[in-house]
C-alpha cells in the first residue's frame, strides 16, 4: 500500500480506502443481519488491514454498515485503525446529536478519527452544517472526534463555499476522469491544506466494475477501474479513493492501481489519447471544447431539466457506449433531491428553452440532443440509495 499525508490532519492515509457501503446486509438499519453477511464484512475488514488499508469509511445512512462494523472494529487495536463516519447536519442540532450518538453506539468506539457532515449539497444543507459546527467542535475538544470534514454531491460553488468557511479539515467529493468539474474545489482545498477524499470513483465514476466493451477496449491493457484510479492519483492533490467492496477478493483490482502508481503518468498517457480521440470522433472537437459554455443550471431551466448532466451522459454514451451507466444516472433525475437535482428531458418537446439557452453557442441544437438522449436512456425511475 502507498500512503499520502491527508492534509492538515497529518494522517498518513492509504491511497485506497475501504468504503463501507457495499458489504452491509441492507439499507434499512433495522434489518436483521445474517451470519453470512457478518462474515463477509469481517473478512473484508481483515483483508483490508492485511493490505495496509486501515482507513474504514462508513456513514449513519449506510443501513446496517455501522452496526456490522461495530461487531469487528472494537476487536482490533484502536491505533491500527482510521475510522470515518458521516452524519447529516440538521438545523435542529439535537437531531444531529442524536444521530451522532447512534453512530457511535453502533460502532462501539470511544472516538472516530474523521467525522464528516454528510451531504453539504446546497444552501439549505450548508446552513444546517454551520448550525452544527459548535457541537462538532465540542466533540473535537472532548476527543470524541479527531478531525472534522464534510462530504458533498453538490455543485462546485457550494463545495468551494464550504471549504472557504475554514471550519473543515478535509472534504469528500466526486472527481474522476468522466467528470472533472470539481477540480477548482480540489485546488481550493489544497490551498487550505485539506485532505481530499474521492467518493465513488468506480460507481459514480462510470459503473467501472462492469464497463462497456468499448470502454474496456479503449482502456486496455488496464481495467477501466485501474485507469481511473491512476488518473485520479496521478494528481498529488488527491489523497485517497473510496473503494467499496462486496467481497474480500474485490480488493485485488485496486492493488493493480497501487502497483502502477509510480508509473501513472506514463501508463495512462496513451489511454487518455485514445479516450480523447474517441470522444472527438463521436461528437466533434468543437463540441468537446465548448459544449458546457453558457448552459443554465437546472433551476434556471423550464421544467427543471438538468441540461449539463444530460448532455454529459449523451457524450459518454456516444463516445464510450456507456449506456448502462447513463441509464442509471439519467433515471435518477427527478428522484435524487439535492443529491442529484433536476429532471429528465421527458417534457422537452413542450417547453421553450430559448431564453435559458441564449448564452449557449448550441442553443438551436440542444433541444434535439435532449430529446435524443431521453429516447436512448429513458427507463424505470431510479431511487437514490440511502448512502448518498
Amino acid at each position: 500500500m502507498r500512503y499520502r499525508r491527508f492534509g492538515q490532519t497529518e494522517i498518513q492515509m492509504p491511497v485506497i480506502s475501504c468504503g463501507g457501503m457495499r458489504f452491509q446486509q441492507g439499507w434499512n438499519d433495522q434489518d436483521p443481519v445474517s451470519e453470512a453477511s457478518q462474515r463477509t464484512v469481517e473478512s473484508c475488514v481483515r483483508r483490508a488491514l492485511e493490505l495496509g488499508i486501515y482507513h474504514i469509511e462508513t456513514a449513519r445512512g449506510y443501513g446496517t454498515s455501522e452496526y456490522q462494523l461495530g461487531k469487528i472494529l472494537p476487536q482490533i487495536p484502536r491505533e491500527q485503525l482510521v475510522v470515518q463516519t458521516k452524519v447529516g447536519p440538521e438545523k435542529n442540532v439535537k437531531k444531529f446529536v442524536a444521530n451522532f450518538e447512534k453512530s457511535m453506539g453502533l460502532l462501539g468506539l470511544e472516538y472516530v478519527d474523521l467525522l464528516a457532515m454528510h451531504g453539504v449539497n446546497d444552501a439549505e444543507s450548508m446552513e444546517a452544517a454551520l448550525a452544527c459546527l459548535d457541537q462538532a467542535f465540542k466533540w473535537k475538544r472532548a476527543g470524541r472526534i479527531r478531525h472534522l470534514g464534510f462530504s458533498t454531491h453538490g455543485p462546485t460553488d457550494i463545495i468551494v463555499e464550504a471549504i472557504r468557511t475554514g471550519a473543515f479539515e478535509y472534504v469528500n467529493l466526486h472527481w474522476f476522469y468522466i467528470n472533472q468539474d470539481n477540480w477548482p474545489a480540489i485546488v481550493e482545498a489544497t490551498r487550505r491544506d485539506m485532505g481530499v477524499f474521492i467518493i465513488s470513483p468506480n460507481d459514480k465514476g462510470g459503473l467501472l466494475y462492469k464497463p462497456s466493451p468499448k470502454l474496456s477496449e479503449l482502456c486496455a491493457p488496464l481495467h477501466p477501474m485501474v485507469f481511473n484510479g491512476l488518473f485520479c492519483l496521478s494528481h498529488p492533490e488527491v489523497h485517497t479513493l473510496s473503494c467499496g467492496v462486496s467481497t474480500a477478493a474485490d480488493f485485488d483490482a485496486h492493488l493493480a492501481t497501487v502497483e502502477l502508481l509510480d508509473q501513472a503518468g506514463e501508463v495512462i498517457a496513451p489511454i487518455l489519447a485514445r479516450l480523447e480521440a474517441a470522444m472527438e470522433e463521436a461528437v466533434g472537437r468543437e463540441w468537446v471544447e465548448t459544449w458546457q459554455r453558457g448552459l443554465p443550471e437546472w433551476h434556471e431551466t423550464p421544467g427543471g431539466i438538468n441540461i449539463p448532466v444530460i448532455l454529459r451522459l449523451r457524450n459518454l454514451a456516444l463516445a464510450f457506449d456507456m449506456v448502462e451507466y447513463g441509464k442509471m444516472r439519467y433515471n435518477l433525475l427527478g428522484n435524487g433531491g439535492a443529491w442529484f437535482p433536476g429532471n429528465t428531458a421527458e417534457q422537452v418537446a413542450s417547453l421553450d428553452l430559448t431564453a435559458c439557452l441564449r448564452h449557449s453557442p448550441y442553443a438551436k441544437r440542444i433541444p434535439a440532443y435532449l430529446a435524443e438522449t431521453h429516447a436512448l436512456l429513458q427507463g424505470e425511475a431510479v431511487h437514490r440509495l440511502q448512502e448518498e
